[in-house]
């Protein structure tokens, strides 16, 4: 089992958007593939028709009082699982931070569901914090989505730099650009001169585009409503490389 985590630590960067086309594209490749929706605010259940709700919240996931199996949800897509948000998970980092050893209770969540899924993509929450550091031992790559701009650049070097503090090696980091507009000078600008300057920058940009946006109107991947899309044709040049570089 592959564990993936869309993570940002800049919000607004097409991270949920990238989360649910990616998870739907690895499942349509005949990969069982589980979808954790870790943001309490719910946007990946959202998209997949799912209510945000976990019976008993997020402090019985984690405490290991539920089992993650009986709180997943089977979406309308073959082979692709949901395991919803709720509104708890806000509280998340306290739950992990009263518990003993908070990335042993992370992982207690995923272990089980080790022989059922080849993939796990994790919607991570935009921000820096104990779950961050949990979610990076954990996971086998961060794919962390980047608008060609320079603050969204800056939370890139934040981002590896704290990687770096707290993982000794063997983690993948996979940034890729995302909401790419190339009628922007800066843009274009970006998008040539950061590869010099990052190695592990996947090839394909996501482009911003109305066919993305309105994801939130469908409640469905781009791949399902939009298929011979620019988005989903990007959509799917990305899972091709992810799946090359993992």
């Amino acid at each position: 089992m592959k564990i993936l985590a869309l993570y940002s630590i800049k919000g607004g960067v097409g991270k949920t958007a990238a989360a649910v086309n990616l998870a739907r594209l690895a499942a349509g490749d005949g990969a069982p593939t589980l979808l954790w929706d870790m943001d309490p605010q719910g946007s990946t259940s959202y998209y997949c028709r799912i209510k945000p709700k976990l019976k008993g919240g997020g402090k019985k996931l984690i405490g290991g009082q539920c089992a993650s199996g009986d709180l997943i949800k089977g979406t309308d897509h073959e082979r692709l699982d949901l395991l919803p948000a709720d509104f708890s998970l806000r509280h998340l980092d306290l739950l992990l931070d009263r518990g003993k050893k908070p990335v042993r209770q992370l992982r207690k969540v995923l272990k089980p569901l080790a022989a059922e899924y080849q993939y796990v993509f994790l919607d991570c929450p935009p921000n820096i914090s104990l779950l961050s550091e949990c979610v990076i031992e954990i996971t086998d790559a961060i794919l962390s989505p980047i608008i060609p701009t320079t603050l969204s650049l800056r939370t890139l070097d934040q981002l590896t730099g704290f990687i770096a503090d707290h993982h000794q090696g063997g983690l993948d980091v996979l940034p890729f650009f995302s909401m790419v507009d190339r009628r922007k000078k800066l843009h274009r600008e970006i998008l040539t001169t950061l590869p010099e300057r990052c190695p592990g920058l996947l090839r394909t940009p996501i482009p911003y585009a109305s066919d993305i946006e309105r994801m939130g109107i469908e409640r469905a991947p781009v791949c399902d409503y939009a298929p011979r899309s620019r988005s989903a044709r990007a959509y799917r040049m990305l899972w091709d490389e992810i799946k090359e570089r993992i």
